[in-house]
């Protein structure tokens, strides 16, 4: 992929975007790599997305709509634990399975980047990811992130836990 080709759009969630989210967020595969432990109504899914105000200041997070120049949804770039004061945030993302190897999460922390550090002023964004998630982690290493530590037993794997890594990509 050129790096100078785009192939996505970030966008706020919109209500069609209600069934989804839904889709993703229940899908107990993806859950060892967010906190969510339990299945979300459609109906808190369309409170959350009707509330959500764009405004990361306010919220402590942003939630973004990755999709293709058509507008079909590919995904979700998130920033949370956002910081003012100390100008950083943590960045995860998501791409549903059959549109993964494309490029589309590349051009996602891409964007986030310049996002972060011209618009929003940040100093740096951070990513926890599962040492045995190799597909992430070669991700954020070609995205310009630097591996900045190791967290022993930091998430759970069903009956057992697994270590995290630590990446970071300062904006100087």
């Amino acid at each position: 992929m050129k790096t100078d080709e785009i192939k996505i759009r970030l966008r706020a969630p919109e209500p069609a975007d209600t069934d989804t989210l839904y889709i993703w967020e229940n899908d107990p595969e993806l859950w060892p790599c967010s906190d969510n432990m339990t299945p979300l109504s459609r109906h808190a899914l369309a409170r959350y997305i009707d509330n959500y105000s764009g405004d990361i200041a306010t919220d402590g997070q942003l939630r973004l709509i990755i999709t293709e120049l058509d507008g079909t949804p590919v995904g979700v770039a998130d920033l949370y634990e956002y910081s003012q004061r100390d100008r950083r945030a943590g960045v995860g993302i998501f791409i549903q399975k059959e549109y993964r190897r494309r490029g589309y999460a590349f051009q996602a922390l891409a964007w986030l980047g310049v996002y972060c550090a011209t618009h929003l002023g940040l100093h740096q964004l951070w990513a926890v990811v599962g040492a045995d998630n190799d597909a992430s982690r070669a991700l954020f290493h070609s995205a310009g992130f630097k591996t900045c530590g190791r967290l022993r037993s930091w998430l759970r794997r069903g009956r057992r836990f697994g270590d995290a890594i630590i990446y970071q990509r300062l904006f100087e």
